[in-house]
């Protein structure tokens, strides 16, 4: 079937670009799921805080796959248990998989769970630009190719084992996560803890089964950030998300997808410990795990029938002036008419049956967004999975400027109409989506 395409007029300075590809029918869903430990063997350099190179293990690091198929169409959904991968590195390993396996690149997410306890994989793209002082050492090449490598084996191995399946989606909640810009008397943020910011706390979890109701998988999506573990460790561990997703993988028998949502503002409420035991790191299998298996028991409706779409749109937005832009990111930024920077932002989207819609952006996105994306979506569920398919910084609201921090300082490419391109672009999609 030939994509269609479609444009809407959001603001003067707005480019939308969509591209749909979607299946005539609902048809017999097929799925399967894989996982492949990707913890290294040798020292690695750890992402997420100032330089510093791994010493030992806590927990065992992993990709974990899972492929969709319906109406011909298969759909890959990958979560690794790393912080970052640029957007350059998402393209290169995404145009591999479509020529190995023939899964369109529009429908290949590859989310990263944001540990901060997990070695660097590939070039740093963004982040040294603005932190350059982290980036000394060279990136390790043979690293990174192991964990391409497993990530192709683990997608074929889940091609060679799709069979009938069933799925269905709900809510939970959990209070594992807080908003982390502490406000002082002046106004000015900073990390800390701010039990009175605002917070994302919902789970939105999509239950898998076999067709003879035997549990498949399980995909979890919760905002926060994987700091319980602070630049004083030096162990590789999957942080909050890893603990608890090999806990709810104990519990149920199957692998389960940790999917991160928008938790530019949200910390675990045990946040940059130096250890595992100070950080209260088990907890988080109560605080978080128990949340899901409890929400995981109550989705009872699930179903075969499936239609299943994808599409993806790209956002035009003004880029901070002075902000140096790494050449393997060319594809991510132009000049407009007047000969000022422009991001150019994509955004990807996947719908079930009329009911669940899905969309994901390369950001470290302020919960404030994907809630009213959420409150208003036109869909009974909207996820939002963050960290996807590389990563271009955070996205502040543009009342967040007002207090400044390290968010809105430090490690933003974006101006403050942002947070207001992309949330109207998004919501006026999915309202034209939901008849299609």
């Amino acid at each position: 079937m030939l994509p269609s395409f479609r444009i809407y007029p959001i603001t003067l300075f707005l480019l939308l670009f969509v591209l749909s590809v979607p299946v005539a029918s609902a048809q017999q869903l097929r799925a399967s799921v894989s996982k492949v430990d990707i913890t290294p063997e040798d020292s690695q350099w750890l992402l997420g805080y100032g330089e510093r190179k791994s010493t030992g293990v806590i927990d065992r690091i992993f990709h974990r796959v899972v492929l969709l198929n319906e109406g011909g169409e298969t759909f890959c959904l990958i979560s690794s248990d790393i912080c970052l991968v640029s957007p350059a590195e998402y393209d290169r390993v995404a145009a591999e998989i479509q020529d190995r396996f023939g899964i369109p690149v529009l429908n290949i997410w590859w989310t990263v769970t944001h540990t901060h306890a997990a070695p660097e994989v590939g070039p740093p793209g963004l982040p040294e630009a603005f932190m350059g002082e982290r980036y000394t050492h060279e990136w390790d090449r043979d690293y990174t190719r192991l964990v391409e490598d497993r990530l192709l084996a683990s997608i074929g191995e889940a091609l060679a084992s799709l069979e009938p399946a069933k799925m269905g989606w709900g809510w939970g909640f959990s209070k594992a996560n807080i908003n982390r810009r502490a406000i002082d008397e002046h106004g000015k943020a900073s990390f800390g803890l701010n039990p009175d910011g605002p917070v994302d706390r919902k789970i939105g979890l999509i239950r898998i089964d076999k067709a003879n109701g035997d549990p498949l998988t399980l995909v979890a999506n919760y905002p926060i950030h994987g700091t319980v573990l602070g630049q004083e460790n030096t162990a590789i561990s999957g942080d909050a998300p890893g603990v608890v997703a090999a806990y709810v993988e104990e519990k149920i028998g199957v692998p389960m997808l940790f999917i991160n949502g928008a938790a530019g503002n949200l910390a675990p409420i045990y946040s940059v410990y130096p250890d595992p035991r100070s950080g209260h790191l088990s907890q988080f299998k109560v605080l978080l795990g128990d949340k899901i298996l409890d929400a995981y028991a109550n989705i009872q409706s699930v179903t075969g029938a499936v239609d299943l779409q994808t599409a993806a749109l790209t956002i035009r937005t003004p880029r901070k002036e002075g902000l140096p832009w790494p050449d393997d990111l060319a594809a991510y930024s132009e000049l407009d008419g007047a000969g000022k920077p422009q991001i150019l932002l994509p955004i990807r989207f996947l719908k079930f049956n009329q009911s669940l819609a899905i969309w994901s952006a390369p950001l470290e996105l302020f919960c404030e967004v994907s809630n009213e994306v959420r409150q208003e979506s036109p869909f009974p569920y909207t996820y939002y999975y963050g960290y996807s398919n590389g990563w271009l910084g955070y996205l502040p609201t543009a009342a967040a400027y007002a207090h400044g921090g390290y968010e809105v300082e430090r490690v933003n490419a974006f101006t403050p109409r942002a947070g207001e391109d992309l949330t109207s672009a998004v919501k006026a999609f999915l309202m034209g989506w939901l008849s299609e």
